[in-house]
């Protein structure tokens, strides 16, 4: 069966052991501003949210690349995308809904969740249980998209308020 990250924003405190744990498996380093999935605080509400590509079934990412250099990975299900395709027009991060792919400061180039192989890093070291890599069951499939209306929906108020 298919898995998914499953992210519960009122169980994050906000540590960002997640950002350390993927740039150090992707990147080698700790360096938060390279992870591919980063942590932001609302203010209005004090709720600390990770933000990760969500690995849509029908991913804008994938449609608006003009090179193609974003697919699915046939074994893990992950959109990823292949770096070496990329140009950086940044269009992927532009036209996510859910702010998925991030630009890299070193190179221009979006990063985001390849869900590190099907054994995602963050997970393991998120102590609090926030973020967890569960079965695409329609119950989980159902608390993703109710998370994601919830996020959609602070990011609506945050905006109405600057």
């Amino acid at each position: 069966m298919q898995k998914i990250l499953l992210i519960d924003p009122e169980k994050c405190t906000g540590c960002r052991s997640c950002e350390s744990a993927c740039s150090l498996f992707h990147e080698k380093s700790i360096n938060p501003a390279l992870a591919h999935i980063h942590v932001v605080k609302m203010e209005t509400s004090g709720l600390y949210i990770p933000i990760v590509c969500l690995q849509c079934e029908r991913p804008i990412c994938e449609d608006v690349c003009p090179v193609r250099a974003i697919k699915r990975d046939q074994k893990t299900g992950a959109v990823v995308i292949d770096t070496d395709v990329c140009v950086g027009c940044r269009l992927c991060a532009i036209y996510c809904p859910f702010a998925g792919p991030r630009i890299n400061p070193k190179n221009g180039k979006p990063l985001k969740c390849d869900l590190c192989n099907g054994d995602p890093t963050c997970v393991k070291f998120c102590e609090p249980k926030a973020i967890q890599y569960v079965d695409a069951t329609q119950a989980n499939m159902i608390k993703r998209k109710n998370a994601a209306v919830r996020f959609s929906e602070l990011v609506k108020n945050l905006l109405g308020t600057l």
